[in-house]
């Protein structure tokens, strides 16, 4: 039977209800394919010796290095901000004891870029290479690989290339990876070889680093010790080559090194294979200043049970710290007004002809990556208020410019700021500290301390100024955070149900 008219509309009106949302499912599930294959990696440089120098399971190898961490964690954690540290890299049956004495050092801590450098034990090339691969695979995961840094130092330091032919099968960077993987959340690398090179390089990569090392960035220098002597004359050389690392003289190492070779000790190969590198690291702990070199663990493969002592390698963790450094240390005035002129410059050019100014920013204290709030005030009144908490790979000079953009066109709770508005509008800008996590909420201090609330997909923040321009006692900055901003229960916060976070801001406005 034929369907007419207002039976027909009926008919399709239903097939759309019903069929539409399955498609719309479907749509917004291939989108989400498409968008995660946009972002995987694009290249993926796979282990080459899992399965021979570490476990090749990851069930086994989490286990390994879990055994290793634990035995090390009596460690005492040496005092000051690892900037430099230089690991064994042999078999983890070997080294891994000393590997992980140093790598324990870094639990705790929020390294988002490490710059691993070797020295290349399977392949011959002039200067130093960087692998082009977009990421590096373990059986703990990928790690993606900072293509940015990766591309300035190629850019800007003439001797090194991008070749991923040499990190093909070299060992010595990738048996750092699962310890990395294990300690860190969050991370990428630049992973450099150095091959024939001289001391003009050296240098050259030392000075590059030394200007572009942020606070989140360590130098993991992968060496192993002395080869193939004695147990006893390897105890001795490593002794040496130690304490001549621990003066921080690059010169004293090389001579030393010079000195035990001639010596003819049975046996002795090299002192460290990993000498180029180990220069790098010393000539940059000079330039960085105001630190010291530290013994975290020594010994060779004739202390574990399977090592023989008639031939053995040496193995040593040392760090390079330096003074403890609070990490958002206060903006000067003029790194404030310089802040403040870009957020000002920026609206100015995006509300009248949607363009982004750019800027070249010298401040290196401008360049941290720091979460910021832009707040707009007109005639004291909020018009608008966006910010980012958690730091991104985005410094904090161009976190500032797009949370300004936000704050006047993004603000759902306010109509957009015109251009006409600007000339009546004050910018207040929020410099903020890394989330740390309380369990107790009366460690919270009113007018120093943000906070942030967090159930599930349910969040919400107060910046510091909230507590102190309201007058709230504990109950009702709480009670306001949790229900207002976050959309959970008002008392919530007093039953464990949320996970609590504080930060510190440095806030500042135009005159």
């Amino acid at each position: 039977m034929w369907l007419k008219g207002k039976e027909l509309l009926g008919v399709i009106l239903l097939i759309i209800v019903l069929v539409g949302p399955l498609f719309f499912i479907k749509l917004k599930s291939e989108k989400k394919k498409e968008e995660k294959m946009e972002k995987a990696p694009v290249s993926v440089r796979q282990p080459a010796v899992a399965g021979m120098f570490y476990p090749g399971e990851k069930n086994i190898l989490e286990k390994e290095i879990k055994t290793f961490l634990n035995e090390t964690r009596p460690l005492v954690k040496k005092e000051g901000f690892l900037r430099i540290l230089i690991v064994p890299h042999a078999g983890y049956e070997y080294s891994g004891g000393v590997a992980a004495a140093g790598f324990s050092q870094l639990e705790g801590q929020d390294y988002s870029t490490i710059i691993l450098l070797g020295v290349s034990h399977q392949a011959y090339f002039q200067g130093a290479v960087i692998d082009e691969n977009d990421a590096w695979e373990t059986p703990l995961g990928q790690v993606v690989v900072d293509k940015e840094l990766a591309k300035k130092i190629v850019d800007e330091v003439d001797g090194v290339s991008f070749d991923s032919r040499a990190h093909t099968q070299e060992h010595s960077l990738e048996v750092e990876l699962p310890f990395l993987q294990s300690v860190l959340s969050d991370f990428k690398i630049v992973p450099i070889l150095l091959g024939e090179v001289d001391e003009d390089l050296l240098k050259k990569i030392a000075d590059f680093l030394s200007q572009n090392l942020q606070p989140d960035t360590l130098v993991v220098i992968s060496t192993d010790l002395s080869h193939y002597p004695p147990y006893e004359i390897a105890n001795q050389v490593d002794k040496a080559t130690i304490d001549s690392i621990l003066t921080g003289d690059p010169k004293k190492f090389g001579a030393k090194i010079e000195d035990q070779l001639k010596k003819g000790y049975s046996g002795l190969a090299t002192c460290a294979c990993g000498e180029k590198a180990v220069k790098v690291g010393m000539m940059l702990a000079q330039k960085l200043g105001e630190g010291k070199w530290e013994l975290i663990k020594y010994a060779n493969s004739g202390d574990v049970e399977i090592g023989e002592k008639g031939r053995v390698v040496g193995y040593g963790a040392i760090g390079y710290y330096q003074k403890l450094k609070i990490k958002n240390e206060k903006l000067k005035i003029e790194e404030q007004k310089t802040l403040l002129e870009i957020a000002r410059k920026t609206l100015e050019s995006y509300l009248k002809d949607k363009k982004t100014p750019e800027f070249e920013i010298k401040e290196e204290e401008l360049k941290q990556k720091l979460g910021a709030f832009v707040t707009l005030r007109e005639d004291g009144q909020l018009r608008g208020c966006i910010g980012q908490i958690e730091p991104s790979e985005d410094p904090l000079w161009l976190v500032v410019q797009r949370m300004a953009i936000e704050a006047a066109t993004k603000d759902f709770r306010f109509l957009p700021v015109t251009l006409d508005e600007l000339k009546d509008i004050k910018i207040e800008i929020s410099v903020l500290t890394k989330p740390e996590k309380i369990d107790d909420p009366n460690k919270i201090e009113f007018g120093k301390h943000g906070v942030i609330v967090k159930k599930g997909i349910h969040a919400g923040v107060f910046l510091p100024q909230v507590a102190t321009e309201n007058n709230w006692d504990l109950e009702t900055f709480m009670g306001q955070l949790c229900s207002q901003k976050a959309g959970l229960p008002w008392d919530c916060w007093k039953k464990g149900e949320v996970d609590i976070y504080t930060f510190t801001a440095q806030v500042f406005e135009e005159e």
